[in-house]
């Protein structure tokens, strides 16, 4: 205490001068309205100035955040785009085949309902077994289908039930054609992936781009032409190099086969006893 007072004592005059001048500046700007203007837009000006660095000091700290919500918004977004044009793959698609089936029919072909009770997808030869056999109408080398495209071939029936050859076995080679330019290759499994085939002996000079159709050629006695088999799935790279197989993204989704149709082919008989003659 007695320190307080000794420099109170010691500083008075001091003291004395700052009271007096808080005093005076508190008159000036209370009873003077000019510098009261003054003053508080001098202060305002730096508030604004304090508050804007803030801001900007806040919204940096913040940008992380930011960043990352955007980036799961933008993974999201493309995930949903990607979902909505398969889906819209698959609508043409099944609508293809649709009308495909509806011309043919017209002409030379029936269909057997059948539903899928045995399937494999994970070997290297996958077959399938359908609960419909001889004695529904089934024979072997009928086409086998779903609402997406192509399943497969029957290969051996009985009475009631029926084996089919999946497309996603090396023993099947499918005639398939380009739908924009109708060149034609073979369509054989890699035995990979259960979405996925290759194409190939299309012919080198051939141009093609990601996302084109492949159909059915109808160059067999077994599919009408024009059934939807999947869409190219690369872009094509010119080079001097031997033709390699085109991968492409098959249109049936093998995995979760239930019902399908058997192509029963008319006229298949009388076409492969006349081409058997001339052989």
């Amino acid at each position: 205490m007695r320190n307080l007072i000794q420099f109170i004592l010691k500083h008075s005059y001091w003291l004395l001068l700052l009271i007096y001048l808080v005093a005076g500046f508190a008159m000036l700007f209370s009873y003077n309205m000019y510098h009261r203007s003054v003053y508080l837009g001098s202060s305002n000006k730096i508030s604004g100035k304090i508050y804007a660095i803030s801001g900007q000091v806040e919204s940096y700290f913040n940008l992380r955040e930011i960043n990352t919500a955007l980036l799961e918004k933008n993974t999201a977004l493309e995930a949903h785009s990607l979902h909505l044009e398969e889906q819209l793959r698959h609508y043409i698609a099944e609508n293809h085949i649709k009308d495909t089936l509806k011309n043919a029919s017209e002409k030379k072909y029936d269909y057997i309902t059948a539903l899928v009770i045995k399937n494999s997808v994970s070997h290297l030869q996958n077959y399938i077994t359908l609960n419909k056999g001889r004695m529904d109408g089934i024979e072997p080398e009928m086409g086998v289908i779903d609402h997406n495209g192509i399943v497969g071939i029957v290969t051996t029936v009985s009475d009631h039930f029926a084996v089919v050859i999946s497309l996603l076995n090396p023993k099947l080679r499918l005639s398939a054609k380009l739908k924009r330019s109708s060149y034609f290759g073979s369509v054989v499994w890699n035995g990979k992936r259960s979405d996925y085939s290759a194409l190939e002996e299309l012919p080198r000079h051939v141009r093609y781009q990601k996302g084109d159709t492949l159909v059915t050629s109808g160059y067999s006695a077994v599919f009408p032409e024009g059934l939807i088999i999947g869409f190219i799935e690369e872009k094509q790279i010119v080079t001097n190099e031997e033709m390699t197989p085109i991968k492409i993204k098959l249109s049936t989704e093998f995995g979760r086969l239930g019902y399908v149709r058997v192509i029963s082919n008319k006229l298949q008989k009388e076409q492969r006893t006349l081409e058997m003659g001339v052989q």
